[in-house]
């Protein structure tokens, strides 16, 4: 029983093919084009105002160079916001559970950035490790604490979103499993345990969002500091 609550996390195979290739494209299938049936075109209305006001609030703050990142960030957006909600479905599996997926997205995100601050402000991305007015004595300490938190970051972006993914549906299926274990003893505490999990779930899709939001918006953020 343990171990099954895990299995949840494991990646599905058919015919000893792994399926993730199809859930990961998946989501794409699911979004309006441009090309639709009259009576349609309001869902491409919202998907369109949706993506022009997420654009907007994440590149207010940053300088026209970073506005090329537009495209990339609102994909990658959209992308984990679907992978997230799907995942909350029944029977279903969700890709960005797993670390290895999320540090795919992480590292060469990340890396980007971090080399596009060394090609075009050098002296700039360096500063970064040596705040200002920093005493003598502890300049060789603060530039290794801060090469380590720098190199942290990725790992920080993908346990971040894989750990609350993977604490929601685990609390998820504990709850549920006892709901169905007390009906049938206490109905009314079997109720009340249904209704947190229902409560739960609504939290969960919460965290869905709002984790795929954090994610971009901390590359966002690293990539302000380099541009």
């Amino acid at each position: 029983m343990t171990l099954s609550f895990f299995d949840q996390f494991m990646s599905p195979t058919y015919l000893g093919i792994p399926l993730i290739a199809l859930a990961l494209s998946l989501p794409w299938i699911l979004f309006p084009t441009p090309y639709l049936p009259m009576g349609k075109y309001r869902l491409l209305a919202l998907q369109s105002w949706f993506m022009n006001r997420f654009t907007q609030q994440l590149l207010l703050p940053m300088s026209p160079g970073g506005h090329k990142w537009a495209v990339l960030f609102t994909s990658l957006m959209l992308f984990l916001i679907t992978l997230n909600m799907l995942g909350l479905l029944p029977y279903t599996f969700t890709p960005t559970t797993q670390l290895s997926l999320n540090m795919g997205f992480a590292v060469p995100l990340w890396l980007a950035t971090v080399i596009i601050g060394m090609r075009n402000q050098p002296t700039i991305a360096l500063g970064h490790l040596l705040p200002e007015g920093t005493p003598t004595p502890l300049i060789p300490v603060l530039i290794i604490i801060e090469t380590i938190s720098l190199f942290i970051r990725p790992l920080a972006l993908g346990v971040r979103l894989t750990a609350n993914l993977t604490a929601g549906h685990l609390l998820i299926q504990l709850i549920a499993t006892a709901a169905f274990v007390l009906l049938p003893l206490m109905p009314t505490v079997a109720i009340l345990t249904a209704t947190l999990l229902f409560l739960l779930t609504l939290l969960e899709v919460a965290v869905a969002m709002i984790q795929a939001y954090v994610f971009v918006l901390l590359l966002s953020l690293y990539l302000q500091e380099n541009v």
